[in-house]
């Protein structure tokens, strides 16, 4: 159009353009702000007004999308609103609104639309578009552009050792739009990755993963988030072994390490166990030596002495609706839940006593030696603070909240998870059948073990305050059961000491 003239854009005061197009012909001129930036699912407005204001009731006004002027978003003519001609996937969700709280509506002017439930497809130009019947009036347009945004999950870390004290680390991130920047940093710098990749998910939403290496004695964080929007962070302290929060089952071979050294030296110690040692009076004492290991060597806990705190724990509410329970085996109920496949605490159960202090160990059965079966693959277990847990879907529990668990998802066949925020990934060797759970409430620590090969699988650092009970989810549409085991005084034996 050689008519059209230029548009004349001036920033506005919060960042958006407040552009005036001039009348294409008579005296009509509209003026809008953009970019307008709308979060998916939500509602916004497209702000459009005539400029000077005066009554748009008689005019007609007309939103569409470019190329399809005919199937309009909107269309009002003749003092109504004309739906015969409008674009389908609009309908239902488009009217007028006001640019701010201020105005008037259109018998000011004011030619905005409102959009409502914004989805993927909706990101792009809109024109506002305005005419009139009257010679000395003639027409305008000018257009707006809308962003559509989605912020996806916090970033999950995961962590890999390697040779020579360095980790792999690894971040993801999904359910973004548009495409999400990662960035990550040490404490003093930003870091290279050595891998940064982008993929789309079913709903066209956008997936980041990255990863890089770092030392095993630095604090790492991975960042991700688009412009304009409060970015999300994840953040890791290593030092030389998985993160103070947490111990993965490096820490157990470390261990072991450590205890077979000692091993050596005590069958050396064996060939003169006991030394003789005379008084002033000629008496014999035999002095046996004890001091294996350094006092400054600080160990997890072995399995053959969590094992010597058993304890029996029983079900505090067996009549959850959601779950299907016979003494002392948990199954998910195989109804329609309200949360959907999703993994909640709708199937979460808190058992009993609880503790305020002491030490206390328990097992759980994870699914019996069946080869048609196999071991469970989706399960919560750990301990809680909560008296009651939340029977609402959406709840998040986590370690801020009370809720201090490992967790196995059917999605993640080669890793476990802790419930901490933000949250790490602990290789998995081998998917344990039973995992024993001890607490030491004194000095504030978890530990989980694989009971089959008496590993150690990590253990959580965490202040406990008041009473703590045991916590379990059977998890949903798993074959095999979730069963807390008793244990009676013929059943007890106790592990060999070497085992960690």
């Amino acid at each position: 159009m050689g008519a059209l003239m230029m548009h004349v854009c001036l920033v506005a005061a919060l960042g958006a353009s407040l552009c005036t197009a001039a009348p294409v012909s008579g005296g009509l001129q509209v003026s809008v702000r953009s970019p307008v930036s709308v979060q998916r699912g939500h509602t916004t407005t497209l702000p459009c007004w005539l400029n000077p204001p005066q009554s748009a009731e008689g005019l007609e006004v007309r939103w569409f999308r470019p190329d399809h002027f005919e199937s309009p978003i909107m269309f009002y003519q003749e003092q109504r609103f004309q739906d015969s001609s409008q674009e389908a996937s609009y309908m239902g969700r488009v009217s007028f609104g006001l640019k701010d709280a201020a105005s008037g509506g259109l018998t000011a002017g004011d030619l905005s639309l409102m959009l409502q439930n914004a989805t993927l497809e909706d990101a792009g130009d809109y024109t506002c578009y305005i005419s009139s019947d009257l010679s000395d009036q003639g027409y305008d347009r000018a257009s707006v552009s809308l962003i559509v945004t989605e912020m996806g999950t916090s970033p999950l870390l995961s962590a890999e050792w390697k040779e020579d004290h360095m980790v792999n680390m690894s971040c993801e991130s999904e359910g973004w739009y548009p495409e999400p920047s990662l960035r990550w940093s040490d404490q003093k710098q930003v870091l290279t990755p050595e891998s940064l990749k982008y993929s789309k998910d079913s709903s066209g939403l956008l997936v980041v993963h990255s990863w890089l290496l770092v030392s095993s004695s630095t604090e790492v964080s991975c960042t991700v988030g688009i412009s304009n929007k409060e970015p999300k962070e994840a953040r890791v302290r290593l030092e030389n072994h998985p993160q103070p929060e947490y111990r993965s089952s490096a820490a157990g071979w470390v261990a072991f390490a450590l205890l077979l050294i000692a091993m050596l030296v005590l069958l050396g110690v064996l060939c003169y166990k006991k030394r003789e040692k005379k008084d002033k009076s000629g008496n014999v004492h035999t002095e046996e030596d004890h001091e294996l290991l350094p006092k400054e060597v600080i160990q997890p806990t072995h399995l053959s002495t969590a094992s010597k705190f058993y304890v029996n724990v029983t079900l505090d509410n067996p009549t959850n609706q959601y779950l299907r329970i016979k003494n002392g085996i948990l199954r998910d109920a195989k109804c329609d839940f309200p949360d959907g496949e999703k993994v909640t605490c709708l199937t979460a159960i808190k058992g009993t006593p609880g503790f305020s202090s002491g030490q206390h160990y328990w097992e759980v059965s994870l699914g019996k030696k069946d080869p048609n079966v196999g071991p469970k693959m989706s399960w919560w277990v750990g301990v809680t603070s909560a008296t009651v847990i939340p029977q609402k879907s959406y709840f998040s529990p986590n370690t801020s909240n009370g809720f201090w668990f490992l967790s196995s998802s059917p999605d993640r066949s080669d890793s476990f998870q802790f419930s901490t925020e933000p949250k790490v990934l602990l290789p998995l060797r081998s998917r344990p059948h039973t995992v024993g759970v001890y607490l030491n409430y004194d000095s504030g620590e978890l530990f989980f073990y694989n009971v089959d090969d008496k590993s150690l699988i990590g253990s959580l650092k965490a202040t406990f305050t008041g009473e703590v009970f045991p916590f379990f989810n059977p998890g949903k549409d798993d074959k095999a059961a979730m069963e807390i085991l008793q244990r009676t005084e013929d059943r007890f034996v106790d592990l060999p000491p070497q085992e960690a």
